[in-house]
């Protein structure tokens, strides 16, 4: 199963089938659902989605923290 540190999979089984939530960690006390999707007709279809989407939160995040490390200027070259 794909888990990181923020990011979870969640599948839980309803009447008309199963539902996959992103569950998102926000302190060590407190989580959110970040997203969700329903009408799985398999619980491994909805883990299956659920771990495809847990990847793509993870890849966005780490592409935010790599454009804000880069796009920020050092103190000596703004310096004239």
């Amino acid at each position: 199963m794909t888990k990181s540190k923020q990011y979870d999979v969640r599948v839980v089984q309803y009447d008309a089938g199963w539902v996959a939530e992103i569950v998102r960690r926000v302190t060590s006390k407190k989580t959110i659902v970040s997203k969700s999707q329903d009408g799985f007709a398999t619980e491994s279809d909805a883990q299956e989605w659920g771990q495809s989407e847990v990847r793509t939160f993870v890849q966005k995040r780490n592409l935010k923290k790599g454009n804000k490390r880069r796009s920020k200027q050092p103190e000596w070259g703004n310096k004239r």
